[in-house]
């Protein structure tokens, strides 16, 4: 009895030293900094979450490989949808997320921004453009134009290139990004002396049948027809347009992009389609990251893909020069980050010598595609 109490005595202390063991590699430094996101990878709006979702993870891998500071990427469903996206946030939240890379789309943005600004939690979104976004919020910010910059950047383009002599526009007035957009197009085209012929709106309930817009922009010449909004409502009105005859440039937005993979979308009405963009997947400085991305997904990346990719390294470089380590709180990283992106230029896909103000919006060039054979042709 004496020699079994011995000896289970000695397994009792074997298994408590392994335990021991196990405790210890347990309490070991993370090296990994969690980056949460919420995107609708369900739904219309797909398109765009799952291209930030996929740019976003390869940015992640390569920075993964290089060794030193590691990222963690965790994306969450919102459907397009800002309840769904603060449930996510929350989610995300939830599971230690240090940094985010906000939401994808505008709406679910003015959410979750809200919720970065309460919590001290950094963001920097690839997408959302809307000035709501990061309005009284020192540290949300935008790696994509703002609503109002697209507006003027797209007047100012349209008028140094030469592209129209009348310029009609269609917008979707219950949707904040597209009326945005218009706005500052509109008051930039006036500045230019720019003629602005017919001004059509349409609403979530009525953009199936554009017949009227469509007639208005014909009837008083239009030679430019300006789309501010996404891809869904603009692929019906190349459609439509094509079915009466009316061939017009149709110029668009960040929106627009990813037209192409639309399922069921007949890519020849889209010849002639001039973007104005940050990004070109034709651009030799892109080659790496479109060859990787056709070669994970079999479809060329949009912008969206390669502004989350461009977050994620400004991240990084943002980590580096700050000195981040994976065991601060997310409230010491969101510190070193405000100083950091306040002050840094950045090198990217979608543009070269990036800065960021202080109210968090971008500033870096725009650049002009054109849609030929199916493919984004770069015009600068």
């Amino acid at each position: 009895m004496k020699k079994f109490f011995v000896i289970l005595m000695v397994v009792v202390m074997s298994l408590a030293l392994v335990a021991c063991g196990g405790e210890k590699q347990t309490d070991e430094p993370s090296t990994v900094i969690k980056i949460g996101g919420t995107g609708p990878l369900t739904g219309g709006a797909a398109i765009y979450g799952n291209a930030a979702a996929n740019g976003a993870k390869i940015a992640v891998d390569e920075i993964n490989a290089l060794g030193g500071l590691q990222f963690e990427l965790r994306y969450e469903d919102d459907a397009h949808d800002a309840e769904k996206a603060a449930n996510a946030y929350n989610q995300l939240k939830d599971w230690g997320a240090q940094i985010t890379l906000g939401s994808v789309t505008s709406a679910p943005a003015q959410a979750t921004s809200a919720m970065n600004y309460a919590d001290g939690l950094f963001a920097i979104t690839p997408s959302a453009s809307s000035t709501a976004v990061t309005e009284g919020k020192n540290n949300v910010f935008q790696m994509c134009f703002t609503d109002p910059g697209q507006g003027t950047k797209s007047a100012e383009y349209i008028s140094e290139k030469g592209l129209a002599t009348k310029v009609a526009v269609i917008y979707k007035n219950d949707d904040v990004y597209s009326t945005g957009i218009y706005e500052t197009f509109v008051a930039e085209a006036a500045n230019r002396n720019m003629e602005v012929v017919s001004v059509t709106t349409f609403t979530t309930e009525t953009q199936n049948d554009f017949s009227v817009q469509i007639a208005d922009a014909k009837n008083n010449g239009a030679d430019l027809v300006f789309l501010p909004m996404y891809y869904d409502a603009a692929s019906l009105i190349l459609a439509q347009a094509a079915a009466v005859g009316y061939e017009p440039t149709f110029f668009g937005v960040d929106g627009m992009d990813g037209i192409l993979a639309m399922p069921g979308f007949d890519t020849s009405l889209a010849e002639g389609v001039i973007l104005l963009t940050s990004f070109s997947a034709d651009a030799e400085d892109a080659k790496s990251f479109v060859d990787k991305y056709v070669a994970a997904h079999g479809e060329t990346p949009n912008q969206f893909a390669a502004g989350a990719y461009d977050a994620v390294y400004a991240l990084y470089q943002a980590c580096t020069a700050a000195g981040v380590t994976p065991d601060m709180t997310a409230q010491q990283i969101n510190d070193l980050m405000i100083a950091q992106f306040t002050t840094m230029s950045f090198d990217g896909l979608t543009g070269t010598d990036i800065t960021w103000d202080a109210t968090g919006a971008v500033s870096k060039a725009p650049r002009g595609m054109v849609i030929e054979n199916g493919a984004y042709v770069g015009m600068d």
